[in-house]
């Protein structure tokens, strides 16, 4: 017997698991049987169509692909999952009573497609996760999701796949792992999962990707696994067969919000230090934007420019050299310098020309 969705939903870790694609009838069931003997998936996936960057890549089996995955799912006793994108995938999905959806990046991306969705799926109680969009912009992510919310679906979920950026990078898509934290803020509760596979692109750093999502109290994990990885039909570099699959479960180390064993009264007085500094700190950002806009006053007095390359290059490297003895990255000193800086200029450009 297949287990209940809704039992399934309310698991923590969620396990999510199955190939990028579904090719053959046989590589489903193979890989979903594999899959289930570890006992560690929740629900089964597969791609079933598949939205390429270029046409002639492989697209998809289509609307045979479902009926593969349902017999699968019922051989291992596992609800499945499966991407829409359409009205008609919808449609399709409902009738092969597919247990759960799932919204992709381009998908997401677009208000149009979403909004389609969310008709299709109006008055219909099936599980929805939604990915981020391609673009590293939460207005669209949270746009999705409450577009959905508002079609009535009631059991609705991220998940956290990465964004694309131009250029070489480690990842496939870089994690920006302060985006789902935001995303965890505006809605507290909801379910987020992880997709390590299109964050990483390889296999080779799964593991870690994992690992740090679950430190950042993520619900679950997503995760491409296929039978024979190299020889996939899609996105071969970032699946692992279900043995590898298990492995990496093992692996992990999960943790929680709270501990039963720890002691709070420590933690509680190391987040109250915190939270002092923290006020501390922003007191010294006010004050120090205070002073950006007295020299934002002389700038304009003296005809001079907001910028003044030789005093930033000077801030740079004054902090640079203090970063080590303060055990602080110079990465970091980077990026915070960077923040502090634009906004300096913003309060510099309202004085001169405001």
């Amino acid at each position: 017997m297949v287990s209940s969705i809704d039992e399934v939903w309310k698991k923590r870790p969620l396990i999510i698991s199955g190939p990028c694609s579904a090719e053959t009838e046989e590589q489903v069931t193979e890989t979903a049987i594999s899959l289930a003997a570890t006992g560690k998936v929740d629900i089964l996936r597969a791609g079933i169509w598949k939205p390429r960057t270029k046409p002639g890549m492989f697209e998809g089996v289509g609307t045979q692909g479902l009926g593969w995955l349902k017999a699968a799912g019922k051989k291992t006793g596992l609800p499945v999952t499966v991407e829409v994108a359409t009205s008609k995938h919808v449609e399709e999905a409902l009738r092969f009573e597919i247990d759960l959806f799932w919204i992709g990046a381009r998908t997401t991306a677009n208000p149009f497609s979403i909004q389609e969705l969310a008709d299709a799926l109006s008055g219909i109680q099936v599980p929805v996760l939604i990915k981020n969009p391609i673009n590293p912009d939460l207005e669209l992510w949270c746009g999705a999701i409450e577009r959905i919310l508002k079609a009535g679906i009631e059991k609705v979920g991220m998940i956290h796949r990465g964004f694309s950026s131009y250029g070489n990078t480690l990842y496939r898509n870089a994690p920006m792992w302060q985006l789902p934290i935001e995303m965890k803020r505006r809605f507290p509760g909801m379910l987020m999962i992880c997709d390590p596979s299109h964050i990483c692109g390889n296999r080779s750093l799964l593991l870690d990707v994992a690992q740090k999502s679950i430190d950042l109290d993520f619900d679950g994990i997503m995760l491409e696994s296929h039978r024979n990885p190299d020889q996939a039909w899609s996105d071969a570099a970032q699946q692992v067969t279900p043995e590898k699959f298990s492995e990496m479960m093992d692996k992990l180390v999960w943790r929680s919000v709270h501990s039963e064993s720890a002691p709070r009264t420590l933690l509680t007085q190391l987040r109250t230090q915190i939270d002092l500094i923290d006020d501390d700190l922003l007191s010294l950002l006010s004050q120090r934007m205070k002073l950006a806009d007295q020299i934002g006053h002389y700038k304009k007095e003296h005809n001079m420019t907001i910028l003044q390359a030789e005093r930033w290059n000077g801030i740079l490297e004054r902090a640079m050299a203090k970063a080590d003895e303060l055990g602080i990255s110079s990465e970091f000193i980077i990026r915070y310098l960077n923040a502090v800086h634009m906004e300096s200029i913003q309060h510099q450009y309202a004085v001169m020309n405001g």
